[in-house]
């Protein structure tokens, strides 16, 4: 029932329901996002005044975020950016608030007498906690990336603090931190999803935007995301007219290969091409995925679609295999992030894989490591 009220607002909020009890919905969220704007301008303000404090790692602090909700391809950044620190022999620790996570019988790291401390998804070498009590994000990020630490607190500070005193990282990435203003002294990259940049424009709940635009002239640096086949001119030229000093990017996400979830094995993209096949997905925007394997030549039969971040059961996965195995399809294809969300099943007469994917720098700079250079000038 949640998640169909979810669903419901999510396409009220994208103008893709009509009728009479659509308007009154949309009346009620436009009042709801004017009460939300108040309160995003009153913080600002408090913090511009210095009120509210903002204080500093007094490391180097990169915040990866984004000015929408859901559906820019964060993760996979945080990941090559990552990737690209310590390959440039930085000590680099990943901070979330681990969203949908669960705290209950969490193991905390084993300093004795201590309360309130962060939670230690991977300490660059073994991955300590699972999906659930990490959240899929930081999981992924931990799965994804050896040689940095992940972990997950609401207070960035704490997390950032225990970080560098006791894993001794001198390089801070604040996973989804652009709205974060308690953390000071950093570089803000914001990812623009080219294929909804702004949504319908209002914040929420009745849009899909976290604050006003004007909040992109914190930015130091804009990443375009999907930008595939969307004409960027335009989105380039409205985040020059707001921040003309960012350096802007563009990025595409690559597929790298298919994985079977239970048996791990590997296969190219060219794999999907002729295959008929059930794309399953719990992610914010669902059709960028689904254009991907259509793009690499799969024929999808069969759409199969739940809210960001669901987590699937024994029973919802039996029935989509039963499912796709009536429609005839040769394989279920999802996310990674969906992946880690899909309990193990002992046999499928249908294989269920998932889609890796990597971000590719196409214009902006030559790679990640350039990028690096040329916003962190190290």
């Amino acid at each position: 029932m949640r998640e169909k009220a979810q669903k419901y607002l999510l396409e009220v909020m994208d103008d893709a329901r009509r009728g009479p009890a659509a308007r009154v919905v949309k009346c009620v969220l436009w009042v709801l996002s004017q009460t939300y704007r108040t309160a995003v301008w009153m913080r600002a303000w408090l913090y511009e005044l210095g009120v509210f404090h903002r204080r500093s790692f007094g490391c180097l602090t990169i915040s990866v975020g984004n000015i929408t909700v859901g559906g820019t391809g964060k993760t996979p950044v945080v990941e090559v950016l990552g990737r690209a620190l310590s390959e440039r022999g930085r000590k680099v620790a990943i901070l979330s608030r681990g969203y949908r996570s669960e705290s209950k019988n969490v193991p905390r790291p084993p300093e004795a007498g201590e309360a309130h401390l962060p939670k230690v998804v991977s300490d660059g070498k073994r991955i300590l906690l699972d999906s659930i009590a990490a959240g899929d994000e930081p999981y992924l990020l931990a799965r994804n990336l050896r040689g940095a630490a992940v972990l997950v607190d609401r207070n960035r500070l704490r997390a950032g603090r225990y970080a560098i005193s006791r894993m001794g990282v001198d390089t801070l990435i604040l996973d989804d931190g652009f709205q974060h203003m308690a953390v000071g002294g950093r570089l803000d990259l914001v990812l623009i999803d080219c294929t909804n940049p702004f949504g319908n424009g209002h914040l929420l709940p009745r849009g899909i935007l976290r604050e006003p635009l004007s909040g992109l002239r914190r930015a130091h640096c804009f990443v375009l995301t999907k930008t595939g086949s969307v004409e960027l001119e335009a989105i380039k030229g409205r985040l020059r007219e707001i921040n003309p000093a960012a350096e802007i990017v563009e990025t595409v996400h690559q597929p790298l290969y298919f994985e079977e979830v239970r048996s791990g094995e590997q296969q190219p993209p060219e794999f999907i091409r002729g295959k008929d096949v059930c794309v399953l997905s719990g992610i914010a925007r669902p059709e960028s995925f689904e254009r991907a394997i259509e793009g690499l030549g799969g024929r999808v039969r069969k759409r199969i679609r739940f809210v960001d971040h669901h987590r699937y059961s024994d029973n919802e996965i039996e029935r989509i295999v039963a499912e796709a195995r009536a429609e005839n399809v040769d394989c279920i294809v999802t996310t990674q992030k969906d992946a880690v969300r899909v309990p193990p099943l002992e046999s499928s007469p249908v294989p269920i894989l998932f889609l890796r994917v990597e971000v590719k720098i196409t214009r902006g700079a030559a790679d990640f490591a350039d990028l690096v250079s040329k916003i962190c000038h190290i």
